[in-house]
């Protein structure tokens, strides 16, 4: 059993399936061009364990081509994605509870409530 990434004229994901085990043929074809001619869109193999194009494609993840990688949704307007293909905050995240603030762009520190 493998999963699968359907990707839109723009190549972002626009549904993922569980499917055939990659090493099996459909028809004689890889499942991938299998999938992709059965559905007349783009299909890419994606794998739970990121062994394969960087990590696991969700529906929004947008293939980069040129690196063969998924890459993950812009989680905040300023962020930006760094050599890697991951984004990356305007600040370095701060040792502890904290969680980024686009408002403030800046990290807050979670507040317990007493109860």
């Amino acid at each position: 059993m493998a999963h699968y990434a359907f990707l839109d004229a723009n190549n972002v994901v626009t549904e993922v399936i569980t499917g055939i085990d990659e090493t099996e043929l459909i028809e004689g074809l890889d499942p991938e061009i299998w999938y992709s001619n059965f559905r007349g869109q783009k299909c890419l193999r994606t794998s739970y364990n990121n062994k394969i194009r960087k990590q696991y494609a969700g529906i929004g993840f947008t293939y980069d081509e040129v690196r063969d990688e998924f890459v993950a949704p812009q989680l905040y307007p300023s962020w930006t994605l760094d050599e890697n293909n991951d984004w990356q905050p305007p600040t370095p995240k701060p040792d502890g509870d904290y969680y980024w603030n686009e408002n403030l762009l800046a990290w807050t520190l979670y507040v317990k409530q007493k109860n």
